[in-house]
């Protein structure tokens, strides 16, 4: 029989619950140290690093009213050993902005009663401090930052130390934006906005002497809202962008190797450790949020996704991608297109994607208006985990997209767009069987031909389909869709770069046959089509391909796959020849 093991918490976010029924937690109370140097602090990071767990510790650490659970929550942990002075000394505000919807024009209210609620309930829990009439008198104003503003000069009248916690503070005003408009949203983010008036009040009790408004702590995935409600965050610390807090949220290497060590000598993982690992490096890690980091992160959720799939003595999860880290296209729609036109942003975002890294500076504070700046852009892929420092070069960030779950949202996003301008748009189901069978049985053609048939069909692509990258984004986009294949932009191969190769995802799917390796060419439209010139480049594109599979690490690596070389033609949008280049054969004709 397997021996006790914790149980893998997916998708919880109550530290107390985790802690109580002996749930997985990987220890990062040590922060709290750190966190303790700045009184008002604001942390980004990406969906599902692990944030609202993290105010929920926060929570459970400081309120005066848990001290009776100390030692059941925080035992056996670095703060449970050595705590702060400041444990349970807080009367906790704690307001979590997850929930709102995009109804706009209830909004307000709602707000508003979401609000008074959770104020209500601090002042319920902590009667002796606050008494019925003093309560009454905090809620009697008829919007929050009155009663914020009641709260601040009540707890500093009488030496009540206060500790707010904001979690998810972007949500909904990021929905809005996506769903309703910049209009929508500067209506209660800029003025006298609602939202801006909250944080107004928070600014306020902040900046008081003696103020009860003794520590804050935000969270949320980018610093835009923060920008236009505060005029960047000028009431505290930004510490998303800190060395020392870099691995505050996430799992580094070596805390996922213990987990995968732990079960397996548990009895319930049963999969070989570095072969899972090799895995979860590929799909999940790759995060790195500081220049002077040392080494890079996985994210949480994907590592809890897979353990859970996998315990007890499971193989690793058929679907590698959890849909809970997706970000919604209908929240970066507004980011590509005007007027279902493509913008400069898209073809950014194509460059980055082709190219697979970019160099630039990350903002830390940046406002709505100014988005359209490159700088910004690139910011913004940061922190919603798109793009994650890969290294630095000459003191500038170079940005890179940090492992293939990325990789595999951003394609489809760039898909997305050509769909929703109506550009382009691919019977996915039919492609992604066509290209299957590429991998198992080597009938490359139909694949191809599937794809050359359908850029005949649109017309709408056909202007937008000029220059050889496009063409490399385009392709890698559809190619995408399918998980036998792990998909790489640039691949180095025998000292020279392949645009394409389709690595076969042996790890996961054990029986495929063949992996492939593609060179596309592309010859301007508005020239006429010579066939001497055609003919020549599509047998450079031969050679090319024929030296990548040259490279003797394929064979090393994949002993039993077959790798096949696609010489593949472009003039314009349309796919005028192809050709097949066989690692043991001379070059084939389809």
């Amino acid at each position: 029989m397997p021996a006790s093991y914790p149980r893998i918490p997916y998708g919880w976010a109550d530290f107390r619950a985790i802690r109580l029924e002996n749930r997985l937690y990987v220890d990062k109370t040590r922060f709290i140290y750190a966190l303790e140097e700045e009184r008002y602090a604001f942390l980004i990071r990406p969906r599902r690093m692990g944030k609202s767990c993290w105010v929920s510790l926060l929570e459970n650490y400081y309120d005066r009213r848990a001290a009776d659970e100390f030692e059941a929550i925080f035992g056996g942990t670095d703060l449970g050993r050595q705590p702060t002075e400041n444990r349970h000394r807080y009367v906790i505000l704690r307001f979590d902005f997850s929930t709102f919807d995009d109804a706009l024009e209830t909004l307000q209210e709602r707000f508003e009663t979401y609000c008074h609620l959770e104020l209500n309930h601090a002042l319920r829990r902590n009667r002796d401090l606050f008494p019925q009439e003093a309560s009454q008198h905090i809620l009697s104003p008829p919007s929050i930052d009155a009663k914020l503003a009641a709260l601040f000069l009540y707890a500093e009248d009488r030496g009540i130390p206060l500790y707010v916690l904001i979690d998810e503070y972007d949500n909904f005003a990021n929905t809005i934006l996506a769903y309703h408009g910049t209009e929508a949203y500067q209506s209660f983010t800029h003025g006298g906005g609602f939202y801006r008036n909250f944080f107004a009040t928070l600014k306020a009790g902040a900046g008081r002497s003696g103020g009860g408004l003794e520590r804050l702590f935000i969270t949320g995935v980018s610093p835009i809202t923060m920008d236009d409600v505060t005029s960047g965050f000028n009431i505290g610390k930004n510490i998303s962008l800190e060395p020392g807090f870099n691995d505050l949220l996430g799992f580094t290497e070596e805390e996922v190797r213990n987990l995968l060590e732990m079960y397996r000598d548990c009895g319930v993982f049963d999969q070989e450790v570095d072969a899972a690992l090799a895995v979860m490096r590929e799909w999940y890690n790759g995060y790195r949020f500081a220049k002077r980091a040392q080494g890079d992160l996985y994210n949480t959720d994907m590592v809890l996704y897979f353990l859970d799939g996998s315990i007890p003595n499971k193989p690793m999860p058929d679907q590698l991608i959890d849909t809970n880290v997706r970000i919604d296209y209908g929240k970066l729609r507004h980011l590509l297109t005007v007027n279902r036109q493509l913008n400069g942003n898209f073809d950014l975002l194509r460059h980055i994607i082709g190219e697979q890294q970019v160099d630039s500076d990350i903002q830390i504070s940046f406002p709505l208006d100014r988005l359209d700046r490159r700088e910004n852009f690139l910011s913004l892929l940061f922190y919603f985990g798109l793009l994650s420092i890969r290294g630095v070069e000459s003191g500038v960030p170079r940005l890179g997209i940090p492992n293939q779950t990325v990789k595999r949202l951003m394609y489809g996003y760039l898909r997305d767009a050509y769909d929703d301008v109506g550009l382009f748009s691919l019977d996915v189901y039919t492609f992604s069987r066509l290209v299957r069978a590429m991998g198992y049985d080597g009938t490359w053609q139909p694949a191809l031909d599937f794809l050359r048939e359908a850029l005949v069909e649109q017309t709408g692509i056909r202007d937008y389909m000029d220059g050889e990258k496009v063409i490399h984004g385009f392709v890698a986009a559809y190619f995408s869709m399918v998980n036998h294949f792990l998909l790489h932009s640039e691949y180095e191969l025998n000292k020279g770069y392949a645009d394409l190769y389709l690595e076969p995802f042996v790890a996961q799917y054990s029986d495929l046959q063949y992996g492939y390796v593609l060179e596309l060419k592309y010859l301007k439209r508005r020239e006429p089509l010579d066939e001497s010139l055609l003919a020549a480049t599509l047998r450079e594109a031969a050679q090319q391909v024929r030296g990548y599979l040259a490279d003797p690490g394929l064979q090393r690596r994949y002993p039993s796959v077959r790798h096949i070389g696609l010489a593949v033609v472009f003039h314009g949008w349309e796919m005028v020849a192809y050709e097949a280049v066989y690692a043991d054969a001379e070059a084939t004709a389809p």
